[in-house]
Formats: structure tokens, sequence, C-alpha cells
């Protein structure tokens, strides 16, 4: 089947298949998209697995198999989707409730990244001694480095359904859409010396960190500006959404090349272009052209990504001992999300108040998507791959699934706890 399937195939069939599963989830279940998805394409993925067990004959498994294989998840996310899913994200981000609460966003994607990577780390360095788990400390702290950053893509696509106040709502979606960038640039560091391609060098580490992540921002800066400037200077729809298109495209391509982090950039450059172009760089009509051709690229690959999520499962079918481990993990990961957000809340609780639905929120809404997924496929053949990709595997479903599907209700239980005690 490899040899046989084209990209566009691949690309058709799983257009089909979250066209068929997200009409089916519109008309009977009506969760959340990204929720929906990701259920339902596990739910299939085994049963599958669970057909395949009954009717060995069939090979549907082997089949299944053989279809995901000619499917690159980490390059498909991280060198095609995630820069048009960034941008789209960030282009309705408010930057003006942003940059009121850029201290908390800019605590919580850094040192909140930082903090739950050490103590997600030493967790799983410590409970994997006790279950039994060959995990020696270097390689947990690269989990704790692929688990620790919320995923924008599965973050914005539950805020689109959840009420809460706009400061709020912009702390959860700038946290998520930088703290991605700094994750994937801490894994990599840590990944070098867990596979002994780099020495543990703390200046060089430094150094990396500060080119990645701030070179990232200051190319998403530069490319946004270029092309507010050009967007500005005439009025062509058409021209327009083009020059958009090629800001994430080429934006994304060139930051790879110059070893800036591009997911920093894209989520600057729609930043920019969302707040300073929508409102002075373009007419009514290129307004709504934009907004929703964006929109659409956003919901079709969304749909993709999280469909993905769901058969990926299969992956993790046969190994119900690091399946186990996996749910050991999470009320680690949970507690340490929980940490990683009060203690930077409450270093700055004098200058900044986000008020009493913002640590609930911001824990509970730190969902874990593809960007975990990706770069825990990306990991290099040894013994801990594999319990760290069913770990991951675990942990993402139950983000989305369960957090994702709950999120909506719980803003809105805390809107009006919030409002009851205003009242009394």
């Amino acid at each position: 089947m490899a040899g046989s399937i084209s990209f566009f195939d691949v690309a058709a069939i799983l257009i089909l298949l979250a066209a068929v599963l997200g009409y089916a989830n519109h008309r009977l279940l009506g969760l959340p998209s990204s929720v929906g998805l990701t259920m339902m394409g596990a739910v299939s993925a085994l049963a599958v697995v669970g057909l395949g067990g009954l009717f060995p004959a069939l090979g549907l498994q082997a089949m299944l198999e053989a279809f995901l294989g000619t499917i690159d998840f980490h390059e498909t996310l991280m060198d095609g989707m995630l820069s048009f899913l960034l941008f789209a994200g960030a282009l309705h981000v408010d930057w003006t409730h942003m940059k009121a609460n850029r201290a908390a966003i800019f605590a919580l994607a850094t040192v909140g990244v930082l903090l739950s990577t050490a103590l997600v780390g030493g967790g799983v360095w410590f409970l994997s001694g006790l279950l039994g788990v060959d995990m020696p400390l270097i390689w947990a702290l690269v989990f704790g480095a692929l688990i620790s950053p919320t995923d924008p893509v599965a973050v914005m696509a539950i805020l689109k359904r959840a009420a809460m106040p706009a400061p709020l709502q912009a702390t959860v979606a700038g946290e998520s859409l930088f703290n991605d960038g700094v994750g994937v640039v801490v894994f990599g560091i840590l990944l070098g010396i867990a596979a002994g391609t780099a020495e543990p060098d703390l200046a060089e580490a430094g150094r990396h960190f500060l080119q990645e992540a701030g070179g990232g921002a200051l190319f998403g800066g530069v490319i946004g500006w270029l092309a507010f400037r050009a967007m500005r200077s005439i009025d062509d729809y058409a021209v327009e959404v083009m020059i958009s298109l090629a800001v994430v495209m080429a934006g994304y391509s060139f930051a790879t090349v110059l070893h800036v982090s591009g997911p920093v950039a894209m989520a600057v450059a729609g930043l920019l272009i969302g707040n300073a172009g929508v409102a002075s760089a373009m007419s009514d009509t290129t307004r709504d052209y934009l907004i929703k051709f964006w929109e659409l690229i956003d919901e079709v690959l969304n749909a993709v990504l999280f469909l993905l999520i769901g058969l990926e499962v299969v992956l993790i079918t046969g190994e119900p001992r690091f399946l186990l481990f996996g749910l050991a993990l999470l009320p680690l990961v949970l507690l340490s999300r929980l940490a990683s957000v009060s203690l930077p809340l409450l270093a700055l609780s004098r200058r900044i108040d986000l008020g009493p639905m913002a640590l609930p929120i911001l824990v509970w809404g730190g969902l874990r998507g593809g960007i975990s997924i990706a770069l825990v496929l990306a990991l290099p053949p040894s013994p801990q791959r594999t319990p760290l990709l069913a770990a991951t595997f675990v942990i993402v479903l139950f983000s989305v699934i369960v957090q994702g599907g709950s999120m909506g209700g719980l803003a809105r239980r805390l809107s009006a706890r919030t409002a009851k005690n205003a009242e009394a």
C-alpha cells in the first residue's frame, strides 16, 4: 500500500474521513469538532484493531497501520500544518488584551514551561523506578519538555466555544501560541543531550534558546510588518490574501533556514496582521475575505489533525503495560501544570489580576495535542521511545477528549459563580 498510494490519495482519504465523521459528530454528538473527531478517530482505530483480532484474515489492522505509515506525522504537522494553524489562530487574538497581560503570558510561556519540564521530568524518573520502566533522568526530562507546552491548535479550537472574559481568553491564547515554540526549543536541546549528539552546556543551551525563540519573534515581526506595509499600499483582496499566504509558507521556510523558531514567528506575524493589518491596512471587503479564508483553512486543517490524533492511537494498542504507565503519569502532568501556572501568577499577583477564573481555566484548559505527538514520534529508536510514545498518547487523548470536552461547561459554571459572588 505504501508504494502505491500518492500524497493526493492520502489527503483525499483524510478529508473524506474528516467530512464523514465531522458530519456524524454534528448530527449525533454535538461535541466540539476537536473533541468529536479525536474521539471518533480513536474509536474507529480501536474498532479496526478489534475486528482485526476477531477476523485476522481480513488484515484490517495491517491496512490501517500501512496507511498511517505513509504519513509522517511529525513532518506533516511541524513542517506543514502548524504554520497555517498558528497564523490562523493568532489572527483572531485581541492584541489589546494580550498586551495588557504580556507579563503573565511571557512568564507562563517561558518560566512555566521550564518549571513544568523539570517537575514532570523529575516525577517521571521517580515513578518509572517504582513501575519498573527503564527511564534515565535525561529521557524523563525530554518527556517533560514535549508534554509541557499547551497545544495552541487544541486550545484555540476549544476557546471558540468557551465563554470567558476577554482578557483571560487572550492570556490563555497568548500562552498557547508562544509556549509551544519555547517547548520545541527546550525539547531539541534536551533530546540532543539524551541522544548523545550534544554536550550538556548551560551557556550554549541558553544561546540556542535565545536564538530560536528571540530570533523567531524578531523575524515574525519583520515579515508581519512587511506584509502590513504591502497590504496598506493596495486594495485588492485576492493579492492581499496571497500576501498572507506567502507570509505563512515562505516565512516558515525561511525561519527554518535561519535557525529561528517558525512557530514563534508565525504567532507574531499573525498577531500583527490580525490586529494592525485588519484595523488599518485593509478595506472591509479585503478584511471579510481574509478572515473567512483563514477560518476555512483553520477548520479544515483542524479537522484533519484531530482525526489523525485519534487514528494514531493504533500505534499503542499492543502495549498495555505502557498504557498503565501513561495513566499513572496523568495526575503528575496535571499537578505539574497547576504548579507551573500558579507560581508565576502568584509572583505577578501585585501587577496583574486575571480574576478568580484564571487558575482553574489555565490549568484545565492547558490542553496537549498534536505538537506533543509530533515531538514524541520524532524520538530516535531507543528503549525509552515506546513507553514515552504510549504515555504521550494517553495524556493527549485525555487532554483533548476529557479536558477539552468539559472546558465549555467549566467556563460557564465559573462565570455564573463569579457573577453571583459579585452580586453578593
